[in-house]
């Protein structure tokens, strides 16, 4: 498949994904905690994915996306606009580093069992090839490393249809066991 192929199909999987996501009731919002008790972090993101949780805000702001889940895994999708430009007239290493930082930490997300989380700890970004807002849509591909009870790092890749890299990241997480509100 050509890029022009795979530019279509990532514009038609991205769309049937957020359209799924609004028809189930998404929406940018925090989740309650009600609504990721007892999940583990693939039903939780899956559920994202269905809109039963809300979207995190930050997805609207910058324009981009959950596309795909897996266990170990996690695909967004961005488009870089000119509002994500920097003083300099390009875009703004931040946007980088959040769709990557995002597809890094759900990619962990995912391999979190019932009562467990993360957070990041450390996040390296190498911006390799200029994105703006002529380049189209871009896909950040997370992927586990490790996964331990206590530490989990990750990497991923901001990728163009035609296979070209613009960026790369790396991440270390700390897990750890999510305090339980008292009982009533």
């Amino acid at each position: 498949m050509g890029p022009e192929q795979i530019l279509e199909q990532w514009n038609t999987e991205r769309a049937e994904v957020v359209e799924r996501m609004l028809a189930g009731g998404g929406k940018p919002g925090l989740a309650q905690p009600g609504m990721v008790a007892g999940k583990t972090g693939l039903e939780v993101m899956q559920a994202m994915l269905a809109g039963a949780i809300p979207f995190p805000h930050i997805a609207d702001t910058l324009d981009f996306s959950l596309l795909e889940v897996a266990p170990g895994k996690a695909v967004f999708q961005g488009t870089p606009q000119l509002k994500h430009y920097n003083p300099l007239g390009t875009v703004h290493g931040g946007w980088y580093a959040t769709l990557l930082d995002s597809a890094l930490g759900c990619a962990v997300h995912t391999l979190m069992p019932a009562g467990r989380a993360y957070t990041t700890a450390e996040l390296s970004v190498n911006i390799v090839r200029a994105a703006s807002h002529k380049t189209g849509p871009l896909r950040a591909i997370g992927t586990v490393i490790h996964c331990g009870r206590q530490l989990a790092t990750a990497e991923a890749r901001i990728v163009g249809p035609d296979g070209k890299l613009y960026a790369h990241a790396t991440t270390t997480c700390p897990v750890f066991e999510v305090p339980q509100a008292p009982a009533a």
